[in-house]
């Protein structure tokens, strides 16, 4: 798959068929629509493209907002590998780029630099200065421009549309299990080890505090879960905490720690990436260490036990 970061050195794509979109989480309603273009592509005899965009539109236009993405940007790229997608072009979404009217979208941007022989897209699909765009429009320019509309059924719009938020609010939740059956994987996250307190280790349980790469990711919710966390080319077993740490601190800093099991590196400063598995338990507040240290050995036995079925 050839990935191209602007449009400024595009080839001239045979018989392109395009769509365009955030395809954000790349769950398994995404997974239909990418693989139906892959396939009208070959049927055609030409070349299947993605249109996305980086940063993500809402973060332009609602700055305010929490963002809450479920696949940065590398990670959709690996994802929409895997279908089939021949090219993908991420277009760096800028307010001149936002300002664009629909009819100079069509024109300057698609026809310009993808001379598309199709063009798929959804019912709900809107683009250009003020969001004015539509699929009717693509379709009134259709003859013009000599390009083809074929339109996603509305039914696997939506179903893709329901699914990422249903997704971000299983992450939020907790719902580790609920998030991986409508992605068709677990969810992950990548995170840069610092140093932290180093009680874990004090506990016999020494642990990876993270920062998030993706500052605009969904964090999962407080509690404890079972993980994977990749390595150095190597998966191994863990466990994670996402909370305040209420027996040992009093603070409201969310943190990030995950121990991994039969592992004595040091990773200080490396990035791991850590899947999901199922969540143990809600974050508690213990009486002494000790109790603390009884309920992580428990812990770990049902993080042991869950890794060996799946």
């Amino acid at each position: 798959m050839a990935v191209y970061h602007g449009t400024g050195a595009l080839p001239s794509f045979k018989s392109a068929v395009v769509t365009i979109g955030t395809f954000d989480g790349v769950h398994q309603g995404h997974r239909a629509i990418l693989q139906n273009v892959a396939e009208k592509a070959a049927a055609e005899g030409g070349e299947s493209i993605l249109i996305t965009f980086d940063p993500h539109p809402r973060k332009l236009l609602f700055p305010n907002e929490s963002l809450g993405i479920i696949t940065p940007l590398a990670q959709k790229l690996e994802l929409v590998q895997s279908i089939g997608i021949q090219h993908v072009v991420v277009v760096p979404f800028t307010r001149e780029f936002a300002s664009l009217s629909a009819g100079g979208y069509i024109e300057e941007f698609l026809v310009r630099h993808f001379s598309p022989h199709t063009i798929i897209i959804g019912y709900d699909h809107r683009f250009g200065h003020d969001r004015t765009g539509n699929i009717s429009l693509l379709q009134e320019l259709a003859p013009q421009f000599g390009y083809k509309v074929l339109e996603i059924p509305a039914q696997l719009i939506d179903q893709a549309a329901v699914s990422s938020t249903k997704i971000r609010n299983a992450v939020m939740s907790g719902n580790a299990v609920e998030a991986t059956s409508m992605l068709g994987r677990p969810y992950s996250f990548a995170g840069k080890v610092v140093h932290g307190r180093q009680l874990g280790r004090q506990l016999g349980y020494p642990t990876a505090n993270l920062v998030m790469s993706d500052a605009d990711q969904v964090v999962p919710g407080i509690g404890v879960y079972t993980v994977r966390v990749k390595w150095g080319g190597q998966v191994y077993g863990g466990m994670m905490s996402v909370g305040k740490n209420p027996t040992v601190s009093d603070t409201e800093e969310l943190k990030i720690e995950v121990n991994i099991f039969d592992f004595d590196r040091d990773i200080y400063g490396d990035t791991i990436e850590v899947y999901i598995e199922n969540k143990i338990r809600n974050e508690m507040k213990f009486n002494s260490l000790d109790e603390l240290k009884s309920e992580i050995d428990s812990d770990k036995t049902k993080s042991i036990e869950f890794l060996q079925t799946v």
